[in-house]
């Protein structure tokens, strides 16, 4: 991709998440294809998904089993699919050192993104979380790494508690205040509990806070995420688990009742011709 072309995105992207009096809701594609279908039908940005293309590996997620070889080629080819700003989910930096988290932003930014998620998971079960010291010096790592690319460069700092077996809001709440001191532009608690936990962590920071669909308990409509403060939407794994599904539930009336009424209703080759097509 052209510097332009990098410049364009970045700056519509930091664009987006600046109208304070809009949310940005961000579809997570999992493949080129998907990408498309979602741009077509109007999404102003995308996300990846990091269960989507482990998934679509063959792997489990969550286990930090995806290189970042594997990942950036798989970034590199959903972003030349669409003419949107993309951020990526990219994991824990794939790395615990601070220079590494830099080198992995520093290669986003060079490949084309307009944003990146960095968790502060170690995917070690004994001790799933970086030290808060750590962690923090991490999202500094990204953010400086940021701020050097020569183009805006949107950097979500993700703290992990609720999904990684530590289901501590204060620490959370700590992380996160300290991750916006970092620098980070958008903050992220996957998998809050409860209405009470969200709007305190919306209440508590200046920077958008991220809402993810699907993760948790929680179930709201956007009208109810924006009235608690929510800034940005993204849908996390639950497209990639919903085409799943329908695949799943299809195979299994082949294989237990040999019927076929998963047809019923299903769009055409040449709907999906349409709905995948390039956009302008």
């Amino acid at each position: 991709m052209n510097r332009d072309e990098v410049q364009r995105r970045a700056h519509l992207f930091r664009q987006l998440h600046e109208q304070s009096d809009d949310m940005l809701v961000l579809p997570n594609p999992w493949d080129a294809g998907s990408a498309r279908i979602l741009v077509n039908l109007g999404f102003r940005a995308l996300a990846t998904t990091s269960a989507g293309l482990a998934f679509t590996l063959g792997r489990r997620d969550g286990e930090g089993v995806v290189t970042a070889d594997e990942t950036f080629e798989h970034v590199a080819e959903m972003i030349a699919a669409v003419s949107v700003p993309y951020t990526a989910d990219l994991e824990n930096g794939f790395g615990s050192a601070p220079e590494t988290v830099a080198a992995t932003i520093r290669r986003a930014g060079e490949v084309g993104l307009s944003g990146a998620s960095i968790e502060d998971a170690t995917y070690d079960p004994a001790a799933p979380l970086f030290d808060r010291t750590l962690a923090v010096e991490r999202i500094h790592a990204a953010v400086e790494a940021a701020r050097g690319l020569g183009h805006p460069f949107v950097v979500t700092a993700r703290a992990e508690n609720f999904i990684r077996g530590r289901p501590d809001l204060d620490d959370v709440l700590g992380r996160l205040q300290s991750y916006e001191q970092a620098g980070a532009d958008v903050l992220y608690a996957p998998g809050l509990p409860d209405e009470a936990a969200l709007r305190t962590a919306c209440r508590s920071f200046s920077k958008p806070v991220n809402y993810v669909v699907g993760v948790g308990r929680t179930r709201f409509t956007l009208a109810q995420l924006r009235e608690i403060g929510v800034r940005r939407v993204t849908i996390g794994t639950s497209f990639a688990r919903c085409a799943l599904a329908a695949m799943v539930r299809a195979a299994r009336e082949l294989l237990e009742h040999g019927t076929f009424s998963y047809l019923d209703g299903l769009p055409t080759v040449t709907d999906f011709n349409q709905l995948i097509a390039p956009g302008p």
